[in-house]
């Protein structure tokens, strides 16, 4: 029997694709392993987002390639369309598969000519890594075009999954005992299936009888309605957790962007929701140094940073990319410079997430298990998004448990407690 590897790189959506490919290759009778140097076929699922993501893939592909010759190596995700990517590994990768086409992934390995494709590949039913929480897309592809990004030219125009085949595998995923279904799209708060927006979605999932979380990213500033959080405060299963990036903190920048709303707005728009939901927590992005941001306006992301008080934000040091509208533009602020920026907004983040975990002190909060260290303590994630540890004493628990934990102990990103 024929064995496969995937390797994935980058973001949820990677991940959720691995699934449904991993899948497709079972269907056809490939088995897993676990050994990338061993495997008949390799798959490296690529992120062409940051360059740190796109460098990995210059040393890792070629490593393999020299320990196991006989190896086919196929390459998906963002990177399978960039020509110069092409041309720098053509004599390591064998298949270069576009992401929309990994239904096609057993006719591509075996030339099977005859073997006709009769849906969309996030129809795929995926081999779930978790056995109680699921990434579930309803989507794909961006339609914003902000001018650093790669996504609408590696996966194309946004195109979304109806209602009726989501609502399926979330029911699904529930009678199989899933605690938290992930909803994910590179801009989920777009959404439209016929008249169902993502807040008719959000609200029709949530009425699906059982015991389960709901969660959702990445959703886009301009697309958050005031329909969409006041479904959120009212629906007792979507977690009180909300990933909306902001990228930059300054108007002329967000321009350059092209990311369609200002500071104020976005400002607004936390206030609304945490006065709707007074208990969520906020993640953000941002992206230091992009070209032309002067001191002056970083100073205005360090603002913002310290007037919304982010419980978590990934900032990243801007990277150009090929085929994007920046790339055209000078790269001009230094490395280092970029480094320094990404310092001192760490710096507040960490100052406000841990005011913000303070709140969590004495509190009893319900926790999702998810892993047990060798020393036996227990790992989980509050309904806020808080990573927790905690000791299970007696209790004869498991991944997947709903628990109640007393919050003894806050760190930035972290609480500890104990079983209440």
């Amino acid at each position: 029997m024929l064995t496969y590897h995937i390797i994935t790189i980058g973001c949820q959506m990677n991940y959720a694709d691995s699934e449904r490919l991993a899948s497709r290759l079972e269907q056809n009778g490939y088995k897993k392993t676990a050994d990338k140097y061993g495997a008949d076929f390799l798959v490296v699922n690529t992120c062409g987002v940051r360059q740190s993501a796109e460098n990995r893939i210059y040393g890792l592909i070629p490593k393999i390639k020299k320990e196991n010759l006989r190896s086919k190596i196929i390459l998906t995700g963002c990177l399978a369309e960039r020509k110069d990517v092409k041309r720098r590994l053509k004599d390591y990768v064998d298949i270069w598969l576009p992401i929309g086409k990994i239904q096609s992934v057993f006719r591509s390995i075996n030339e099977a000519e005859n073997e006709k494709i009769k849906y969309n590949y996030l129809e795929i039913k995926p081999n779930y890594e978790s056995k109680f929480s699921a990434f579930l897309p309803i989507g794909n592809g961006c339609d914003n075009f902000c001018s650093y990004c790669v996504v609408p030219y590696a996966r194309g125009r946004e195109t979304y999954r109806s209602a009726k085949a989501i609502l399926a595998e979330a029911n699904d995923l529930v009678k199989k005992g899933y605690k938290e279904i992930i909803l994910i799209a590179q801009n989920v708060n777009s959404y439209k299936s016929g008249k169902t927006d993502f807040a008719d979605l959000l609200k029709a999932i949530n009425s699906i009888k059982g015991d389960f979380w709901i969660r959702f990213l990445t959703s886009h500033p301009k697309d958050m309605s005031k329909k969409l959080i006041k479904t959120m405060a009212d629906s007792d299963k979507v977690c009180k957790q909300i990933y909306l990036p902001v990228q930059a903190g300054d108007d002329k920048i967000l321009k350059a962007m092209n990311r369609k709303y200002t500071v104020k707005h976005y400002e607004q728009l936390i206030k609304t929701i945490r006065q709707a939901m007074p208990e969520i927590s906020v993640t953000t992005d941002l992206i230091v140094g992009f070209p032309g941001e002067t001191k002056k306006q970083f100073n205005n992301s360090l603002n913002l940073f310290k007037q919304v008080k982010f419980d978590m934000a990934y900032i990243s040091e801007y990277s150009a990319r090929p085929g994007t509208a920046a790339f055209k533009l000078p790269d001009d602020v230094s490395r280092q410079e970029k480094k320094n920026r990404k310092s001192r907004l760490d710096k507040i983040l960490r100052q406000t997430a841990l005011i913000n975990n303070k709140k969590y002190l004495g509190k009893t909060v319900r926790v999702l298990a998810e892993n047990q260290s060798k020393a036996g303590e227990w790992f989980g994630k509050t309904a806020t998004g808080k990573d927790i540890r905690f000791l299970a004493g007696q209790l004869d628990l498991k991944a997947g448990d709903f628990v109640n934990v007393k919050v003894a102990g806050v760190r930035e990103f972290c609480l500890a407690g104990v079983l209440n």
